[in-house]
């Protein structure tokens, strides 16, 4: 593999203008397909054998005319002075409805005061706004019209707000991706010490995630990529695309400090640590598209448009890097040689260095204390709560919060999650005597507020019921209810079958689903990855403490989690509005995206410890040399991960704020913990049976040669073909001979 790559590197960086070419062609081929492309088709929220799925299939089929897929607005009106029944009062909230069917994408709205939709106390009202189309597909006009329409309606008499998934606009922009990319470039000129060099990787991260997203956007409709398939494809591209790039440019500088000509360590460095980057990227892809296993169609479609971002990101790393580093030619030099004051005429080391050292005379401390440590912030996780957000998760300065508060207030928390149950009669009995039976047993209930009149379908064979719970969507009373509807019993006692809809509901299914498939999918990724780290590594022990070690790590960002957006913990300082349960995909897409990011710091560092110990060192030395060549670049790496990630807490989205903290915690807790701490702990405990491969599976798996022992093998043979070069030291491009870009 490393012979390959440094094949490769070397004739990109030969043929530079040709490769830098390539890439922008590819960028503005794709960008002038994409612009004649249709529109992306809206998000299959669909979750396929669920029973609230079953039933939305059932209504659509039975009862067309209620549009269930439609999106909706609930309108709230709230009498400051008097009741909303008085006549001022209701000759405004009239007008304003009549004012909101006139949009033409409005299915219908109804009347308050004819539907009866007014609080005991006569202070608080709310009329339903339907529309034709889903909330993907709604036109901003329509959006901008329900939103002037509900702010002309206020005055100091009548507050008026609106809530629901007509209103809940994707969060546009793009300053959270501006502001991860603003500390990405800081921590690169930190590193580097070069504005060019430090430009490098974020042009060429940059470059990546335009041409992975414009990619999206051609395939979006043959392969029926939702319209919000691109942001995690976004966030990921930019954090691997720096990374990847950031590990091939310190290399190549490294190199280059080690005497070899320009064209000589760019062909090293794509070969060691683009090995690496190959290796890492494969594991990315592993936990990305195997997010297919849960079964959730916009989970699939995010992870796989990612996971061909990442491979955009691996291609970019070892072919336009070199090829860009010829291009700058001594424009990026070897880094300057830090005077370090130590004693006698001895430099000091590195922090690094001197991290390793105390690691390796101590590991049981080390590796004591840092278990305790993840253990303590893992603790919350066993509280885990998982749930879908909505608008009680808002700030409470938006009007969707501001809504849902005052529904919750004038008529019960359960009427901003309603129920819907669908009642079909066994044996072609009737559907409209199964419903009513089945509705007086529900109105016997303790946790139900108010339950429908039935309505029944043009056949005659299915009613639908409104279900109002006593307490919020997102309690785990609400959710004891949705069993309690599902319990067998119920629709035996009554001869019918029964079926339980709604917001609440699929919330509950979507939580069972992805609890039950979060085991298969630990087993498929953590077992392709194993076995790719064997071949890797040809060692056991080492993957094995990598897979152990992201448990950890995943585990204690899932505490930090459910402490902060569960629990409330620090709630203010990282902007959660209202505490509650955690997103129900937030586990498992914690875990395909962890898992994927903490191989790379895995491969990224010990890779280099690997090729000081094949090349001669003891395991202990072989532990500091990786961290002398690589914790400086690992950290940088880290930081720019968890300044991308962390930049979309700045989201008003509930959903992105979550996931960005949580990824960013993860990798927190990866790097500086697992990796710089446990990692060289449980090395140094091992030592050289770290390395060893039993004789049986040493023949079976293959050699990669990812340290890149065959280079230096190749490096030190005097008869190996060389390239002519310049007086300068640049290679002279026009003495190439035809053999010499694969004389390995």
């Amino acid at each position: 593999m490393a012979t390959f790559l440094s094949r490769l590197g070397r004739l990109s960086f030969r043929r530079r203008w040709p490769v830098a070419l390539l890439w922008v062609v590819l960028l503005v081929g794709t960008g002038v397909l994409a612009g004649k492309a249709p529109a992306a088709p809206p998000n299959d929220f669909s979750m396929p054998g669920t029973e609230a799925q079953q039933a939305y299939d059932l209504l659509e089929e039975r009862f067309p005319e209620l549009n269930a897929d439609g999106a909706t607005a609930r309108v709230v009106f709230r009498a400051e002075d008097g009741k909303i029944t008085d006549t001022e009062a209701k000759k405004a909230v009239q007008e304003t409805v009549r004012e909101l069917g006139n949009d033409p994408q409005v299915a219908r709205v109804t009347d308050p005061y004819a539907t009866r939709s007014v609080s005991e106390d006569g202070s608080t009202a709310y009329a339903q706004v339907s529309y034709q189309v889903p909330a993907s597909k709604l036109e901003e006009s329509s959006r901008t019209a329900l939103q002037d329409t509900v702010e002309q309606a206020g005055s100091q008499e009548l507050s008026v707000e609106v809530g629901g998934n007509a209103v809940n606009a994707m969060a546009g922009g793009h300053s959270s991706e501006a502001l991860g990319l603003a500390v990405a470039a800081v921590v690169l000129v930190l590193t580097f010490g070069s504005l060019l060099a430090a430009g490098l990787p974020l042009l060429t991260a940059v470059l990546g995630v335009g041409i992975g997203g414009l990619a999206i956007k051609v395939l979006a409709e043959p392969l029926g990529l939702g319209s919000t398939t691109s942001g995690l494809a976004t966030m990921i591209g930019l954090a691997v695309g720096i990374d990847y790039a950031l590990f091939v440019v310190s290399r190549y500088r490294a190199e280059l400090a080690r005497g070899r000509s320009r064209e000589e360590a760019a062909a090293h460095a794509v070969g060691t640590a683009g090995s690496a980057v190959v290796f890492a990227g494969l594991t990315v892809v592993i936990a990305l598209a195997g997010l297919g296993v849960v079964g959730i169609p916009l989970l699939t479609q995010m992870g796989l448009a990612a996971a061909g971002t990442v491979v955009i990101a691996v291609l970019i790393a070892v072919t336009l890097i070199p090829a860009l580093l010829g291009i700058c030619g001594r424009r990026i030099g070897p880094p300057r040689a830090k005077r370090r004051r130590g004693e006698g005429d001895r430099p000091k080391p590195a922090m690094g260095v001197r991290w390793a050292r105390f690691v390796v005379r101590r590991p049981v401390a080390v590796l004591l204390g840092g278990i305790a440590l993840l253990g303590v912030i893992a603790v919350p996780a066993a509280s885990l709560e998982m749930g879908l957000p909505g608008d009680e998760s808002k700030p409470a300065s938006t009007t969707q919060r501001r809504a849902y508060d005052l529904v919750a207030e004038g008529f019960g928390p359960g009427y901003n999650g309603p129920l819907t149950v669908v009642v079909q009669a066994d044996g072609g009995g009737s559907a409209k005597m199964a419903a009513q039976d089945v509705a007086e047993e529900i109105r016997d209930r303790k946790d139900v507020a108010a339950v429908g009149q039935p309505r029944l379908s043009e056949s005659g064979d299915t009613a639908v019921l409104n279900v109002v719970p006593a307490t919020a969507p997102s309690s785990a009373e609400t959710a004891d209810l949705v069993h309690a509807l599902r319990d067998p019993s119920l629709a035996s006692e009554n001869d019918a079958h029964v079926l339980v809809a709604g917001s609440t509901a699929m919330n509950v299914d979507v939580s069972q689903k992805l609890s039950d498939a979060l085991l298969p999918y630990l087993g498929l990724v953590v077992g392709l990855a194993f076995l790719l780290l064997i071949a890797v590594f040809r060692s056991l022990f080492v993957p094995l403490k990598a897979a152990l070690g992201f448990l950890l790590s995943v585990l204690a960002g899932l505490g930090a989690v459910v402490a902060v957006f569960q629990w409330g913990w620090l709630a203010s300082l990282f902007g959660v509005a209202e505490p509650g349960p955690v997103m129900s995909m937030m586990p498992i897409f914690m875990v395909g995206v962890v898992f994927g990011l903490a191989m790379d710091y895995e491969v990224f560092l010990v890779t280099r410890m690997r090729e000081a110990y094949v090349h001669g060192q003891s395991p202990s030395d072989a532990v500091i040399s990786g961290f002398e060549h690589s914790a400086r670049v690992v950290t940088a790496a880290a930081v720019i991960m968890i300044a991308v990630f962390g930049s979309f807490m700045g989201s008003d989205e509930q959903m992105l704020k979550t996931i960005g903290f949580g990824l960013a915690a993860a990798v927190l807790f990866d790097a500086f913990l697992v990796r710089m701490a446990l990692v060289p702990a449980v090395l140094a405990l091992l030592g050289r049976r770290a390395w060893r491969l039993p004789r049986w599976l040493d023949r079976l798996v293959p050699d990669l040669d990812v340290e890149g022992e065959l280079l230096e093998r190749d490096a030190a043979d005097p008869t190996r073909p060389g390239v002519e070069a310049s007086p300068d030291g640049e290679p002279d491009l026009v003495a190439e001979t035809a053999g010499s870009g694969s004389g390995h």
